[in-house]
């Protein structure tokens, strides 16, 4: 049985449309015609002898099983189809190149700037993006290949996603400077003195659940009296006297935006961290630019450079 023949046109036309899951966007992205772009895909399901796109008449393309698949493998081929240009053009000399870099919301203010200015001052010549978005995006992005490793926490990631952790991020209590706790010496807090008095949620997608499951397992049942997607609103609202917050980055001053200070109170309840990790897709092998980025992480992440 003679090996498949197929050229990287194919391959790169059927990404984009596997990726668009439209001919007619595919064709604009990639400056050809729409024939052009459905005769090389045809022909390379006709090399391979599998069907990889299913088309829908005037309702666009859908992956088959074997085409999402295939898809993962094309995205990992060209990158490093992309990476082996670089390698013989470079050999010698500094890393160069894009690289885009997922990451969660919350965690981008406290840990993205340092990491990227160092990361920036080892490899000028990469050009590093963010792609900043909630967990289920960062982990939709990944597998479609918009970002080759992410910044997120540890939790609900799937078997295909492989990952290291960097530093870990305890939870602490977050409460107005006027709060009865704010003014004890002590500058601790159990979870169980924090029964039945309102909350100020976090309300990001798996964020909510988690904290509000460190409150139940300590038998404490939130009383939500305000929900916001935003990090710096908890805060405000939170130092105005709206009700006390759960949160795991901790900024160094207790002023907000909003001009109140709102007090962070370590807890005493035994508590384990949220892991924060840096994320890839199992058995895509990192081009030289992720595993640079990757490898700092590790080494610097949890003392980032000021």
């Amino acid at each position: 049985m003679s090996e498949p023949s197929f050229t990287l046109v194919q391959l790169r036309y059927f990404e984009a449309a596997a990726r668009h899951l439209s001919m007619t966007a595919a064709s604009r992205e990639l400056t050809v015609s729409q024939s052009a772009v459905s005769t090389a895909i045809a022909q390379l399901e006709r090399e391979l002898g599998v069907q990889l796109l299913l088309r829908h008449h005037a309702r666009g393309l859908s992956l088959t099983t074997a085409g999402q698949a295939f898809h993962q493998r094309v995205l990992d081929f060209l990158a490093h189809g992309a990476e082996l240009v670089e390698a013989a053009r470079q050999a010698g000399t500094d890393l160069v190149g894009p690289l885009t870099v997922g990451c969660f919301s919350t965690l981008a203010p406290f840990r993205l700037p340092g990491l990227l200015a160092e990361f920036e001052r080892r490899h000028p010549q990469v050009h590093v993006s963010v792609l900043e978005g909630e967990h289920s995006a960062l982990k939709t992005a990944l597998r479609a290949g918009e970002c080759e490793v992410s910044l997120l926490y540890g939790y609900d990631l799937d078997d295909d996603i492989d990952r290291v952790v960097v530093d870990t991020a305890p939870p602490y209590v977050l409460v107005g400077s006027d709060h009865p706790l704010a003014k004890s010496k002590k500058g601790k807090v159990s979870l169980a003195q924090l029964a039945g008095e309102p909350m100020v949620l976090l309300d990001l997608p798996n964020s909510r659940e988690y904290l509000q499951s460190v409150l139940r397992d300590a038998g404490v049942e939130p009383v939500i009296r305000h929900r916001t997607t935003g990090y710096e609103t908890v805060r405000a609202l939170v130092a105005h006297g709206h009700g006390f917050a759960l949160l795991n980055q901790r900024p160094p001053v207790e002023m907000t935006y909003a001009g109140a200070n709102a007090v962070p109170l370590k807890l005493t309840d035994k508590v384990e961290p949220l892991e924060i990790v840096v994320a890839w897709m199992r058995g895509v092998r990192l081009t030289r630019r992720s595993q640079e980025f990757v490898k700092l992480c590790r080494s610097l992440y949890a003392h980032p450079p000021h």
